[in-house]
């Protein structure tokens, strides 16, 4: 009997140990190579739907604290600091308010000026060349479809991704010159007309380079959104087979 309760009490004790050591396991990848992310908003339509799922590298731009969960890292500044490349899809932390997840295309580097003018990208006072395309068709939260003007845009650099126009003379289709600061990127949705980032200063402005988190790689799976992953007996119907696995970069 004795015995038993010996066995019984090392199965316990090295469970409890398995459990830690995977535990510990994945926070060191989260921290350190890859971290999941799902997308919530349509800020980066056509490029990200809602219901995508991402690994997002986290070694891209070096650590800071928030490369830790809670960005609870113990040190300040950036270690190992790499800066990102004009057209990279980066994930940081808002640098106004609650700390939130963002993610946008970097399109501004430190001392780059940024314009938009009719809704045509200006980068250090050249107008970043845009071709329109087919509409992205897509559809709306009652599923009903839906058609967006859309432009190929490409960054002197070669990167070349897709941009959604909804509404002329949006917002922020006519800007002031924003001059990016050291220490700091420029961010935007590829939404144009539907995306909170960097030119609007009040609410989330340049972006320091501090709050990167990283840098996202490939959608590795995609779900329609308002399906839950509990509604298994939809799963298999509601999953995006056509975006699995899309490479970002």
């Amino acid at each position: 009997m004795k015995e038993d309760v010996a066995k019984d009490e090392g199965w316990f004790g090295e469970t409890v140990k398995t459990v830690i050591y995977a535990v510990l396991i994945a926070m060191v990848i989260r921290s350190f190579a890859f971290e999941p992310f799902k997308i919530p908003s349509e800020s980066m339509l056509p490029t990200l739907e809602v219901g995508d799922y991402l690994f997002v590298s986290k070694y891209s731009y070096g650590y800071s604290k928030h490369s830790f969960p809670f960005s609870a890292g113990p040190f300040d500044g950036r270690i190992l600091e790499d800066m990102p490349k004009r057209g990279d899809v980066a994930v940081f932390k808002k640098p106004i308010g609650e700390k939130t997840d963002y993610i946008k295309r970097i399109i501004g580097l430190p001392g780059d000026t940024i314009q938009m003018r009719g809704g045509i990208l200006y980068l250090n006072g050249k107008a970043v060349k845009r071709e329109k395309v087919d509409n992205y068709v897509g559809r709306d939260t009652s599923g009903k479809p839906r058609s967006f003007t859309q432009y190929r845009e490409t960054l002197p650099n070669g990167v070349s991704y897709m941009t959604l126009d909804i509404q002329r003379n949006g917002t922020a289709d006519n800007t002031d010159v924003y001059k990016v600061p050291e220490g700091h990127v420029f961010g935007m949705g590829d939404n144009r007309d539907n995306s909170t980032d960097s030119r609007f200063l009040s609410q989330v402005g340049y972006i320091p380079v501090e709050n990167l988190v990283g840098r996202a790689e490939v959608i590795f799976y995609s779900l329609e959104r308002g399906v839950s992953f509990l509604e298994i007996w939809k799963v298999p119907f509601a999953t995006r087979w056509d975006r699995v696995p899309t490479m970002l970069n």
